[in-house]
């Protein structure tokens, strides 16, 4: 079934928009949740969780691509679950080492002004992908976006891992450079 059709089956408040929606983003979603929990039980939770609050969220939002939106959500959540369950400690894991590559690059803040930036630093930081290479943006993503590890993503595109690490590490580098330059950092 078309997006389009999912998404006026949400907008028509049609339970059958939720069938719909699992048969054909289901394994997506899962992967996305698996990739951060490491738990079938738990990522089939933030799946259902993820049909829950996309009902809720359709209307009144009306997404543009449905699978980023059901990725976003996804994601989301299954971040909210790892934190809640390591809340005492940040101990190993893939996201435990996405968290720590990614704060090389952006600092933490917790001030209000910080919070008011987050929509540039957003911005920039799309900005900053769209000069990428097809691939090299498409490792970063698969890393930051969906916390794939790098043997993963080596396998997908045919590199040695060290490649991959080696295309992030330049990556990262070159994303604080051009938030230095944008004044975010």
């Amino acid at each position: 079934m078309e997006d389009q059709k999912i998404i006026e089956l949400y907008l028509n408040r049609k339970e059958t928009a939720i069938e719909k929606t699992s048969e054909k983003y289901g394994q997506y979603c899962f992967s996305i949740a698996n990739n951060v929990l490491h738990s079938k039980e738990d990522s089939e939770e933030c799946v259902n969780d993820t049909w829950m609050k996309t009902w809720n969220s359709i209307p009144p939002t009306i997404p543009t691509y449905l699978r980023v939106f059901l990725g976003k959500i996804t994601r989301n959540l299954s971040f909210d679950k790892y934190r809640f369950l390591h809340s005492e400690k940040r101990g190993g894991g893939e996201i435990g080492l996405v968290l720590e590559e990614l704060e090389e690059v952006i600092a933490g803040r917790d001030s209000v002004e910080a919070l008011y930036e987050q929509k540039e630093l957003i911005e920039a930081i799309n900005t900053y992908l769209h000069t990428l290479s097809e691939r090299d943006c498409n490792v970063f993503i698969r890393r930051y976006f969906f916390a794939e590890d790098a043997k993963t993503i080596a396998k997908k595109y045919d590199l040695k891992e060290s490649n991959v690490q080696m295309i992030l590490s330049r990556t990262r580098k070159k994303l604080q450079q051009h938030l230095k330059e944008e004044e975010l950092l």
